[in-house]
């Protein structure tokens, strides 16, 4: 390699956009826990019924249905800091705010104010993504998109393990108010990378009416054959180990666990287990193509959701409990990787940033639907066969496959 391309490579990893990209990242992935993993904890703590913490599931239903505002953020500019950083900012100071209210609300006492500050939280969360998504692809060449998506998820999966494996660790040393105002300072950092950021110049004018915005991807997708069976697909390929997660720190707590080991043994050993299914999922998919990747890491997916029910018999066991977030993060890691391909390569290139989109908020339905009722099962079925049920379920996604991904298929690409 050229000593000058060394440079400019040095130069590009170490550039103002990727330094945002890996900070936005992180903005976008600190709340999304704070309305989960750490509130199912707060609530559990504070003798909430189960039935109403998993009901609050219900609260993430922006990040399902942000694709329906988007087009708004998209189409209109701010009279300050520009089309992006404008509408950032807004999203960013909000969010700042929910968190606080959030931690300023009392489980017990007021569940529903808790709904509404978390709801807040998720509403002004999902905004956010909606805008940093639009702001790294213009801000970042064709060239530098690859190392900027990676540092974006890297900093997003940064972000989600300081608020729940962070969050629980220190909510065993202090007040859970405490932990939401901590959290809310962290987003300190990234409004500052907003304000101080550039905005990215683009030469595509923003879209002039809704049709163009929304209808023709539609009416494109929905022209192809197999279009709805691919959208059931999609719908409840992960519906079973989504409806498992949901329930999960309160099992965890149930059983006997501290909220240490919770942060230490499934948010941080899981956090890298998660990495590593990530890589080697994309590495085994190189060999064996999208459609059995689909079948074998889907597989493993259910087989990972029954090792809870083991662990439900087991009970109170640091080695059992690493043994199973072990595998059902490799799987899960694996399984997402899998996922994302095959919806990324059904997207039409004309409409791929717009159809994504709505693939992508399609994916997020089970994770406030199929979790609402997942704290209820689990009171009347006992943990063991909730975890046995949340494994059946996986099956009719499984089988959907039969319909548009064969084993014997194309196992190279998705058309």
């Amino acid at each position: 390699m050229q000593p000058d391309r060394k440079i400019d490579i040095i130069k590009t990893i170490f550039s103002r956009r990727m330094l945002v990209a890996l900070i936005m990242g992180f903005a976008c992935g600190l709340p999304l826990l704070l309305t989960i993993t750490v509130l199912q904890a707060w609530m559990k703590e504070e003798g909430v019924d189960l039935t109403v913490i998993g009901l609050m599931a219900l609260v993430g239903l922006p990040y399902t249905l942000k694709f329906l505002w988007a087009p708004f953020l998209d189409r209109f500019t701010l009279p300050v800091l520009g089309r992006r950083r404008g509408w950032l900012l807004i999203a960013q100071a909000t969010l700042v705010v929910s968190i606080i209210c959030l931690g300023l609300t009392n489980p017990a006492r007021s569940p529903w104010m808790v709904a509404l500050a978390a709801f807040m939280v998720t509403f002004f969360s999902a905004s956010q993504d909606i805008v940093v998504d639009a702001y790294r692809r213009e801000d970042l060449s064709d060239e530098e998109l690859g190392l900027g998506s990676s540092l974006y998820v890297n900093g997003y999966r940064l972000g989600m393990l300081l608020a729940s494996g962070g969050g629980l660790i220190m909510a065993d040393h202090m007040p859970f108010s405490m932990v939401y105002m901590i959290m809310a300072a962290c987003m300190i950092p990234c409004v500052m990378t907003t304000i101080f950021t550039t905005e990215p110049v683009v030469s595509e004018k923003p879209p002039v009416n809704i049709q163009e915005a929304v209808i023709d991807p539609l009416i494109e997708y929905f022209s192809r054959s197999g279009a709805i069976w691919i959208l059931a697909f999609i719908l409840f390929y992960k519906i079973g180990d989504t409806m498992a997660s949901a329930m999960t720190t309160p099992f965890y707590l149930d059983i006997g666990f501290s909220k240490t080991e919770i942060g230490a043994v499934v948010k941080i050993f899981g956090f890298w287990a998660t990495i590593a299914g990530s890589l080697i999922g994309g590495l085994l998919m190189l060999r064996l193509g999208i459609y059995r990747s689909l079948w074998i890491f889907g597989f493993l997916q259910a087989a990972s959701t029954a090792g809870f029910a083991i662990l439900a018999q087991i009970g109170s066991s640091i080695t059992a409990l690493s043994i199973v977030i072990a595998f059902e993060n490799l799987s899960s890691g694996m399984g997402t990787t899998a996922f994302v391909a095959f919806m990324a390569s059904i997207t039409n290139k004309k409409f791929t940033a717009t159809q994504y989109a709505l693939l992508s908020s399609l994916m997020g339905i089970p994770r406030v639907f199929a979790s609402a009722p997942t704290g209820l099962f689990a009171k009347y079925l006992g943990w063991e066969w909730f975890f046995i049920l949340c494994t059946v379920i996986a099956i009719p996604g499984m089988l959907l496959l039969l319909k548009f991904a064969p084993w014997s298929g194309n196992t190279s690409k998705i058309k």
